[in-house]
């Protein structure tokens, strides 16, 4: 009997191997001291084949960060009930932030601290997903004011303010969120459940948010 063919692996699923191992790599080393001979030994290829299908170190992490920023994106908004009053619609989404994110902490790690930190093109990129995000979100925080019959009075500027701290808060929780210690019963480091973290932040903001669409304003005192 002949020798039996190995099955080759098809493009498409060798490069998803090879961002994978990027991910990984990038985020437990950072950008400048991750290899390529690292993630070609993660991902059980050759060096030369990651440079063949990625070109480059740094076209290998502009595409990590694309598809991460692009599964952050797609987790937030598939996560919104669309129906749903606007304060459900912001919680659900929330939910659906910090459950991405701690499922996926390499991930996550590379948007919010190594591609930050490199400049430009970078940057840049994860810029385009907070901006994307921050568009939901004030669409989100504009339909609440509608909700509440506070149009005229939340000036577009303001939800936009409103929608960008509502981001920057998510963001700064999910790390505490991920970066938790305390230990149970088991020995295991626990984290707080994505439920818990989007409650957390929506007492702290929609309460706030409630009185505001209310008509009520905090004014600093003469």
């Amino acid at each position: 009997m002949g020798a039996v063919k190995s099955k080759r692996v098809p493009r498409a699923v060798r490069e998803q191997q090879m961002l994978d191992a990027a991910v990984r790599t990038f985020a437990r080393r950072g950008y400048r001291a991750a290899s390529m001979d690292e993630i070609a030994e993660v991902a059980g290829v050759s060096k030369p084949l990651v440079y063949l299908y990625l070109n480059s170190k740094e076209e290998l992490f502009s595409a990590v960060i694309r598809r991460e920023a692009a599964a952050l994106v797609e987790a937030v908004t598939a996560a919104v009930e669309p129906d749903a009053p606007a304060d459900r619609q912001l919680w659900s989404g929330l939910t659906g932030f910090f459950a991405h994110t701690a499922e996926h902490p390499d991930g996550w790690a590379v948007l919010h601290q190594q591609a930050r930190t490199h400049g430009e093109p970078f940057a840049l990129e994860v810029a385009a997903m907070r901006a994307e995000i921050v568009r939901f979100v004030t669409a989100l925080i504009g339909a609440a004011a509608q909700e509440a019959g506070c149009v005229g009075e939340l000036a577009d500027r303001e939800v936009a303010g409103l929608a960008h701290a509502l981001v920057g808060a998510a963001e700064s929780l999910a790390e505490w969120a991920n970066a938790r210690t305390d230990e149970g019963a088991s020995g295991e480091r626990e984290r707080p459940a994505a439920k818990d973290t989007a409650a957390t932040l929506m007492n702290f903001a929609w309460a706030g948010l409630g009185r505001l669409m209310g008509g009520e304003r905090w004014t600093p005192e003469a």
